[in-house]
């Protein structure tokens, strides 16, 4: 029985053979380093960079939208009630946000 190494060199030089590699845009150029790498933890980046090449974002990136999304709902609310529904769901949200990413940075997990 093959091991997950071996398995993964076996369809990388079918594909080689195959010419599909070529056919990749960063193909045959030197590994550029996406801003926010190096405070990336190590575990998670290639899953993230997998990610982002194939066009979906990480999760937190979306928690990012939504907050700024809440943050200018909430300049333009003038209602008493309604501002302050939305400032407990923006306090929420952003410790969301701080548990996640302090789960990344200590244990690249989530």
């Amino acid at each position: 029985m093959r091991t997950i190494d071996e398995e993964i060199a076996r369809h990388l030089r079918e594909a080689a053979e195959a010419g599909e590699l070529k056919s990749a845009p960063s193909f045959g150029k030197p590994f550029v380093q996406d801003v926010g790498w190096d405070e990336t933890p190590q575990a998670l980046r290639m899953p993230f960079k997998i990610l982002k090449d194939a066009g979906v974002p990480p999760p937190e990136i979306e928690l990012f939208h939504q907050r700024a999304r809440l943050r200018a709902t909430l300049e333009s609310e003038s209602d008493g009630p309604r501002r302050l529904a939305l400032r407990t769901e923006l306090s929420e949200l952003e410790q969301t946000i701080a548990l996640r990413l302090e789960a990344l940075r200590k244990n690249a997990t989530l």
